[in-house]
């Protein structure tokens, strides 16, 4: 299926926003999701299922000083 994320065009197989994050390589990081515009808690990404056409966004905190 073919999806957004982070504004990017990608065909992935992930079922799950749980898959796509094993899939892109966050694994177990600490990043925040959301799917078309809302939050998705990390607590919900197994039962969160993708489909054809979604945008989701992943973002890791950063550092700074």
């Amino acid at each position: 299926m073919n999806i957004l994320l982070n504004g990017q065009s990608l065909e992935t197989q992930a079922g799950s926003l749980s898959e796509l994050l094993t899939e892109q390589g966050y694994g177990s990081a600490k990043v925040a999701t959301a799917v078309n515009g809302t939050l998705a808690p990390a607590s919900m990404r197994n039962e969160h299922k993708i489909t054809d056409g979604d945008q989701i966004e992943i973002v890791a905190p950063m550092q700074g000083g």
